[in-house]
């Protein structure tokens, strides 16, 4: 699949521990634009602040969506406002999770995993 002249959106998972998270959207936003993408805009969605956050962190907020229904709906929004052709995530995503998101979205999903 072919990155070049697409928008896209880019989307990352993480812990609330994980302090390099800007520094991993970034890395993914480089790897995005030198396949010839345009990045329009970027989601974060960090889990795990309080102690039973912590513990449920191994789980995603829906095994649907990896992410919760708020974000979704956030992404969704942007991807409709942007016209962005491809939702890109960090993390890597089950094929139930790649095409639930995909029907939301109204665009191809995929994961950094298939860059």
């Amino acid at each position: 699949m072919s990155l070049e002249g697409k928008d896209v959106l880019l989307v990352g998972y993480f812990s609330a521990k994980q302090k390099r998270h800007a520094v991993l959207m970034n890395e993914l936003a480089d790897s995005v634009t030198s396949l010839g993408a345009r990045v329009v805009e970027r989601f974060v969605q960090r889990r795990g602040v309080s102690a039973g956050g912590v513990k449920a962190m191994g789980r995603p907020y829906s095994s649907r969506t990896l992410v919760s229904a708020g974000k979704v709906r956030e992404i969704a929004s942007a991807r409709e406002e942007t016209g962005a052709e491809v939702v890109i995530f960090l993390n890597p995503l089950t094929d139930h999770q790649r095409d639930a998101l995909a029907e939301v979205f109204g665009c191809m999903v995929i994961s950094s995993t298939d860059l």
